[in-house]
């Protein structure tokens, strides 16, 4: 006997491009809050990722001549191995304690994060790159232009602009 599944409507565009909001989503100032550790955690991503990046293409080299190698660099090569296992771990338990902060991360070359939000009742994201001492811009679902964040809601709102989740 077969059974009769009930299909779903394909999502549209913008649902597909949403941003992914965490149970709690952030509004501005508990965003603010929590950028201190957000960019502690983000100068640990992104020089894991340029350690990664730079034993990566030792370790090929080092693995394109490996019959070859001397001594000292067979030891070598063993050690970069070793040591790219550790930074892929430091890199992945990184971008782990961001995620538990319902930030997400968008580059780890360029250390920009997103805050996930709701901007009148719609997912929206505040956006930080290291390197800001504040956070200047958002963007809605969807959107890839960031847009600056307006005087008022730095000021504690506007009636007519809810950033709330």
């Amino acid at each position: 006997m077969s059974r009769s599944v009930a299909r779903t409507p394909d999502p549209s565009p913008s649902q597909q491009q949403a941003v992914p909001l965490p149970a709690t989503a952030a509004d501005l100032s508990s965003a603010h809050r929590k950028l201190p550790l957000v960019a502690a955690i983000v100068r640990d991503i992104v020089g894991a990722k340029r350690k990664l990046v730079e034993l990566t293409a030792e370790r090929d080299i080092l693995d394109s001549f490996r019959r070859e190698l001397t001594w000292a660099s067979r030891s070598r090569r063993y050690t970069v191995t070793e040591e790219a296992a550790r930074a892929e771990t430091h890199f992945a338990t990184a971008v782990g304690e961001l995620s538990e902060l319902g930030v997400a991360l968008v580059d780890a070359d360029t250390g920009a994060v997103e805050f996930p939000t709701r901007i009148n009742g719609q997912p929206a994201a505040f956006r930080w790159q290291l390197g800001e001492e504040e956070l200047r811009h958002w963007r809605m679902a969807g959107d890839t232009t960031p847009r600056p964040i307006p005087v008022e809601w730095r000021a504690g709102g506007s009636s007519r602009v809810r950033n709330q989740p």
